[in-house]
């Protein structure tokens, strides 16, 4: 049996980014930045785009792992 998903209020969201490192939620905001920019550069002649993107979101990663491995975001995660 899975829940369903119920929205987190804005409030409640800011008190739980508060609680978290500057340099964490700033990591966060990058990651998640550069997944959607990953999954914009498909064609083969933005490869290198696609390789800039990659090399911030695991930049990102690094630092959202050493704080908590299940902020690691992933390419695939991010859609909008």
């Amino acid at each position: 049996m899975t829940l369903p998903k119920v929205p987190v209020p804005d409030a409640v969201a800011v008190l739980i980014g508060r609680q978290m490192p500057e340099r964490v939620a700033r990591a966060e905001r990058e990651a998640v930045n550069q997944a959607y920019n990953v999954g914009l550069c498909r064609k083969p002649e933005y490869a290198e785009a696609r390789e800039w993107a990659l090399a911030d979101l695991a930049r990102a990663n690094k630092v959202l792992g050493a704080y908590n491995p299940g902020l690691i975001v992933t390419p695939k995660a991010v859609t909008r």
